[in-house]
């Protein structure tokens, strides 16, 4: 293998780190153990509310965060610090679950708050670091391995949780709840153990700083120049927009769909077994996108996986049975991994790589708003209509409008890797 392989599965071994998080504590165990043990005392509503200001706060530190410390981080090549920063965050909170008490919800909901922040504000570093890995003609394959190892590294871990959760004396463990909180610090060792690989083998040239006030107020009036420049970068700005709706759509999709499939009257386990599926098949299906994108091209790969994804929101419509809820996770986890690694990867190649860390700060700001118009769309279809199915073609529009102006982006010349 070449060192430029190795540095390469370095940085992608990241993401089937920390891919742990967003599998088994986001969208797995934590909501779950919230509701039953640590908010146990609390009403339903207020179980839902605090939920939901864990999720706003970090998501809004992010949003205020990344672009100012991407700038400093290009000033004085300081990538890999902050996100070895954001990372011992994310890792050290998710391993202090196993020490929170039953009925000590403002304790998890804080470390959760934490935790997230960690996860969102790390993963901004970690993308910009694929300019220091991947030339432009590299750069579909080396996101797609990313993402890929991420659904493989995630589905893994969360699927040993599962089995943890389910079958606690397999193991050795007193009971689910026992097993809950061993399987937090699991998700804490595994995402440390598999950063370290990028922390070792990414390159970063460190550049002389002014001292932190020096590099902050140097960060500042880079961020303050590239906010103005960024009106002449018209692909960069075409790109982001088409990005907000098509991405919209796709994670109200995620977001919406085991609801959807409990409005439906299909049970748990079967929504269980779905996002399994997804995760599984995301991790090939990324990795095949990777060469699609080398045959075709990467907009004509990304087209190919959003109109799927109208496909996927058409038949939503249609859904009635467990069988076609299988059939639909299929299709999502066959171009989902692909959407996000080819935006990623089309994106890094329409950038000043020098500005890669402050760059990425506004890809990864718009990613947290995603999912905002979309669920609006959806809620005020269904509340004109009183059809939840209806409501759900409304996505179509993010799809088609945000392909639209993905086909006004024109892509400048290639470039190697710094």
């Amino acid at each position: 293998m070449t060192p430029e392989r190795r540095r390469q599965l370095a940085w992608a071994s990241y993401d089937w780190g920390n891919s742990a998080f967003a599998t088994t504590v986001v969208a797995g165990l934590f909501p779950i153990f919230f509701e039953q043990y640590w908010a146990s005392n609390l009403d339903s509503a207020s179980r839902t509310f605090w939920l939901g200001v864990a999720s706003s706060v970090s998501s809004l530190a992010v949003v205020m965060l990344a672009p100012l410390l991407g700038s400093i981080a290009d000033r004085g090549g300081l990538k890999k610090r902050f996100l070895a920063v954001f990372t011992a965050l994310g890792v050290l909170s998710t391993a202090a679950f196993y020490w929170v008490g039953q009925g000590e919800w403002l304790i998890a909901t804080v470390l959760f708050t934490l935790g997230s922040i960690g996860f969102q504000a790390g993963t901004s570093f970690y993308d910009s670091l694929i300019v220091n890995v991947a030339s432009d003609a590299q750069m579909d394959r080396v996101s797609a391995l990313g993402y890929a190892l991420g659904y493989l590294g995630g589905g893994l871990l969360f699927t040993l949780n599962v089995l943890m959760v389910l079958h606690p004396d397999w193991f050795g463990l007193a009971n689910a709840a026992s097993a809950t909180q061993v399987s937090f610090v699991l998700v804490a060792i595994w995402w440390a153990l598999f950063s370290l690989p990028l922390f070792l083998k990414v390159p970063e040239q460190r550049t002389r700083g002014n001292g932190v006030l020096g590099d902050v107020a140097a960060g500042l009036a880079q961020l303050r120049d590239t906010v103005r420049a960024l009106s002449k970068l018209r692909p960069v700005w075409m790109f982001l927009f088409a990005y907000w709706l098509y991405i919209d759509g796709v994670d109200t999709i995620v977001r919406m769909a085991v609801d959807y499939g409990l409005a439906l009257g299909f049970p748990s386990s079967s929504l269980i077994t779905a996002l399994l599926m997804v995760q599984f098949i995301g991790f090939p299906a990324a990795i095949a996108f990777g060469w699609i994108a080398g045959r075709l091209g990467t907009k004509r790969a990304l087209y190919l996986a959003l109109s799927v994804y109208i496909g996927v929101t058409a038949w939503a419509y249609l859904l009635q049975t467990v069988m076609q809820f299988y059939l639909m996770a299929a299709a999502i986890g066959l171009v989902q991994g692909g959407v996000q690694a080819l935006s990623r990867s089309y994106y890094a190649r329409l950038i000043p790589s020098d500005k890669s860390g402050e760059f990425f700060g506004f890809y990864n700001m718009l990613g947290k708003f995603a999912a905002v118009l979309g669920p609006l769309a959806v809620g005020f279809t269904k509340l004109l209509t009183g059809d939840a199915r209806l409501s759900i073609l409304v996505l179509v529009v993010f799809f088609v409008v945000g392909m639209l102006l993905l086909s006004r982006v024109q892509e400048p010349p290639e470039r190697g890797f710094t």
